[in-house]
């Protein structure tokens, strides 16, 4: 879980603008951003960027 924490802020930061709320529009950011080798791992991370920005914006 850290790895995904970690992975995710450090996108969020170096890519504002690319990540939303919307789960399925992040899970393409992440795969085009990354080389994550496995489904599992990208939705994780896409998961949690989607969480921590609909957190942010409250």
């Amino acid at each position: 879980p850290t790895y995904i924490k970690r992975v995710s802020l450090e996108l969020v930061n170096k890519y504002p603008d690319q990540f939303s709320t919307d789960f399925e529009a992040n899970k393409e950011m992440v795969d085009n951003l990354t080389d994550v080798q496995t489904v599992t791992m990208r939705n994780r991370i896409a998961g949690y960027i989607t969480r921590y920005l609909s957190h942010s914006e409250i």
